[in-house]
This record gives C-alpha cells, sequence and structure tokens, in this order.
C-alpha cells in the first residue's frame, strides 16, 4: 500500500517533469537532501568541523518538512542541500515566499541566485543591498559587477508562486524569473575564494533566511 500512497501524492502535488529533466525532490519525504550550512563551521577544522556537520544533518528535519508536496521551511536551521553533486545544468525551480524573508539557491555550493522580498526598502546606508530591484541576480558577485543585480524586476506578489529557469555552463550562469530575462551569462564568482574559477562540481542548495519559503517542482537537467 505505501508504494501506491507515495504514487498517489506524487500525481496530486507535482507537475511532471519536462522533457530530459529528471525531479531532485520527490514530494513526499526529505530523500536525496541533508542539513548544511556552509557559513556556519567555515574556519572550524578537523573534529570539530566534522561534529558540526554532523549536528546540521542531524538537524535537518527538525527545520524542514513536506507539505502537500512542496518543501517548506520556516526560515531556521541548515540550507536543503542535495546529496548530489553538479557541474553543467538547467535547474527549474519554483518558491513561494512571505514578507521579510530572503533567500536563495546555491549551485555548485556556491551563494547565490537571491531571492528578495522587493517591497523592502532601499537604505542608503547599505548601497549593495537593492532588494527593490527584485529577485534572480548574482547577489555574491562583487558589487557592479556584471548579473549582481538583475536586469529587470520579475517578481511575483506574495503569495503566488514564482519560477525560475536557471542555466550553469561553467562559470557562466543565465537566470530567467517567470519567463523573463533576469541574468544574461554573467560570471559567477567563487564566493569561497575569489582568487580561484567557480569549483566544477557540488551541491545544490536552498538557502534559510529570515521567513517561511516554499519550493515545488524541482527539475534538473545536465549538459
Amino acid at each position: 500500500m505505501r508504494p501506491l500512497l507515495c504514487f498517489l501524492s506524487l500525481s496530486l502535488f507535482a507537475d511532471p517533469a519536462p522533457e530530459g529533466f529528471r525531479a531532485l525532490f520527490n514530494g513526499t519525504d526529505l530523500t536525496g537532501w541533508h542539513g548544511l550550512n556552509p557559513h556556519q563551521g567555515l574556519k572550524l577544522t578537523g573534529e570539530k568541523k566534522a561534529a558540526d556537520l554532523a549536528k546540521q544533518r542531524a538537524e535537518f528535519s527538525q527545520h524542514w518538512r513536506v507539505e502537500h508536496g512542496e518543501l517548506v521551511n520556516a526560515g531556521t536551521g541548515p540550507y536543503a542541500t542535495t546529496d548530489e553533486a553538479f557541474g553543467d545544468l538547467e535547474l527549474r525551480i519554483e518558491y513561494k515566499t512571505v514578507a521579510k524573508a530572503d533567500s536563495g539557491i546555491y549551485l555548485r555550493g556556491t551563494p547565490q541566485v537571491q531571492i528578495w522580498d522587493l517591497n523592502q526598502v532601499f537604505d542608503p546606508k547599505k548601497p549593495d543591498r537593492k532588494p527593490h530591484l527584485g529577485s534572480g541576480g548574482l547577489f555574491n558577485n562583487t558589487p557592479g559587477a556584471p548579473g549582481r543585480d538583475p536586469l529587470v524586476v520579475a517578481d511575483k506578489p506574495f503569495g503566488e508562486w514564482n519560477s525560475f529557469r536557471i542555466v550553469q555552463q561553467g562559470d557562466v550562469t543565465t537566470v530567467w524569473l517567470n519567463g523573463k530575462l533576469v541574468v544574461d551569462h554573467a560570471k559567477m564568482e567563487n564566493y569561497w575564494d575569489r582568487t580561484k574559477p567557480l569549483p566544477a562540481n557540488g551541491p545544490i542548495m536552498l538557502q534559510t533566511h529570515g521567513g517561511e519559503i516554499r519550493w515545488r517542482n524541482l527539475f534538473v537537467k545536465t549538459l
């Protein structure tokens, strides 16, 4: 009976994968994912680092849940991280968030395609944070670098689902948000060490920060 229930759950809540894509999230449980905030243990080494990684994995299911075929987080805990590593890819993913929250999608374990609450008022004391310009930019690129700020505002109002299409080839990133081109073949910098190129592969990570975010229809195609 259990396989039948899983099949019915997927058929009710998940869209079928587009041709050539496969699902990253099964719509029923956290299989294929673990918890990791790479910033948290950045300066740790040895046994302390191993203990921190184990702790984050153990805490993952306390902060993330599956609800109506959606991957849900309240804005706390480690990031949802794929067990699998990816290189060149096309990623399709939908999200819905709330006021005052922000989030992002890490590619190859590197931040990030940014998700903002664009209703936040621009603060001239923080000139490099521009939520009013909308989501989809490569926020962790150097300020002023191509792709850091999106080309257009494409966010939908709160309560509606937003849809990303992201293509990563080498260190070049192209992003569409709700069908609008927001990043056009921009180099994604290696946040962890800007003197080095973007890693050749790494996990996809869904950041948690500040408020609830829901994800659904997570599909990937390797290129």
